[in-house]
């Protein structure tokens, strides 16, 4: 994103934003100075840094993948981020060439990019909206028009969770959308970790993104694990990124420690 652009009304280019911040470590170019310079910091101080958002993002392909593979054609991408290689949408329609996709993200930014990437997709939709708001989500004409609750629908938290305090009750608002799915469905979640982490890397991220759009909030295994209440987890389980049932070259990467990631059926 060129500097010398005009600034979006309602964009801050001087607090760095998590989704941008994302865009740079993936090699995007939809981001400022402030965004890169904070990422940059954080880089440098977490060796394996990097290789864990690609991890991430990687295992993002493999459980979209998996669950249209179980035949879900439906999705609700929650705190989308900005695309990337290997988009929901275009996962999904390598199986069902029909699937339909509702991103939804509360930055107007990725909003902006989401629709102008979609603009010849009348099977997607992209949605300014807040994921912690489950109701307003639900109630968008672009889920009504493009989500039928009554068959079973895949509803994706990738990396997002971890952004949502214990205050704003991130178990509520995953049961308010797995309410409304019918059996069959599946959930896809990735969050980040504290465990076997060193403490003084931990201390150095949750600093850094005080500065940010949004707090970044480390769980353990069993709080990530109740996110999933009242669904069974496919195998493996809730496991670390990189070890969600990895290809060859997955199993041989050593990213994914500071990230869980499941997929669960109603």
């Amino acid at each position: 994103m060129s500097e010398q652009q005009d600034v979006p009304r309602g964009i801050d280019p001087t607090t760095p934003n998590v989704a941008r911040m994302y865009d740079y470590v993936l090699g995007g170019k939809d981001n400022y100075a402030a965004d890169r310079e904070l990422a940059g910091h954080l880089i440098e101080s977490i060796p394996d840094g990097v290789e864990a958002l690609r991890a991430n993002r990687r295992f993002l392909g493999r459980a979209v993948s998996y669950v249209a593979e179980q035949g879900i054609d439906q999705y609700i991408d929650l705190g989308a981020g900005l695309p990337n290689q290997g988009n929901v949408h275009e996962v999904a329609q390598r199986v069902h060439p029909h699937a339909r996709v509702v991103y939804v993200d509360i930055d107007p930014v990725v909003i902006a990019h989401a629709r102008a990437l979609l603009a010849a997709e009348d099977r997607t939709a992209a949605i300014q909206a807040d994921m912690r708001e489950p109701r307003t989500v639900l109630a968008s004409d672009e889920v009504a028009r493009l989500i039928d609750f009554d068959r079973p629908v895949g509803v994706i938290f990738n990396a997002m969770l971890h952004f949502v305090t214990d205050d704003e009750d991130p178990e509520g608002i995953v049961a308010a959308f797995t309410e409304r799915m019918a059996p069959g469905s599946h959930l896809v979640i990735s969050h980040s970790t504290l465990d076997d982490r060193p403490a003084d890397l931990v201390k150095i991220i949750e600093e850094a993104y005080e500065n940010a759009s949004a707090p970044m909030v480390f769980r353990e295994y069993e709080r990530i694990l109740r996110l999933f209440n009242g669904l069974a987890l496919v195998e493996p389980g809730l496991v670390k990124v990189n070890r969600w049932r990895p290809d060859d070259l997955e199993a041989a990467a050593s990213g994914g420690a500071w990230v869980y990631g499941g997929v669960a059926v109603r």
